[in-house]
């Protein structure tokens, strides 16, 4: 019973405590504090996008025009790079360029479509 004395000052502490229940606007404050921050990130990712002229941060002289798969990880990519084309091979640890085309040599028929008209022939068979 030394430290009897110790658990009677421990007992009078917890009895003479207060309610600790949290208040209901503390609840609100963060939730609101939470929109405002995802608002701010959001804002941010919007303006970079703004300033940067809704380019992609990416090098636009440098496009990949198509890709074969040889393997699970074997490609030949065709890449336009400024004037010319190049035929390039990638394996895992390595690229080399395989060919060089002069763009005026030959033509590519390129087709940019959008997901929403590739994805029209497929509903329509439905």
């Amino acid at each position: 019973m030394r430290f009897g004395w110790l658990l009677v000052f421990f007992a009078s502490n917890v009895f003479a405590q207060e309610s600790t229940e949290i208040p209901s606007g503390i609840y609100g404050q963060a939730f609101l504090s939470m929109i405002f921050i995802l608002a701010l990130l959001i804002f941010a990712a919007w303006l970079m996008r703004r300033l940067s002229g809704g380019k992609s941060f990416g090098n636009k002289s440098l496009k990949i025009l198509g890709g074969v798969a040889l393997g699970p990880r074997e490609r030949i990519v065709l890449i336009e790079v400024g004037e010319e084309y190049l035929v390039v091979g990638i394996v895992p640890g390595q690229i080399r360029t395989l060919h060089r085309l002069p763009k005026n040599q030959i033509q590519l028929d390129v087709e940019q479509k959008n997901f929403a008209d590739w994805l029209k022939p497929l509903q329509a068979k439905k």
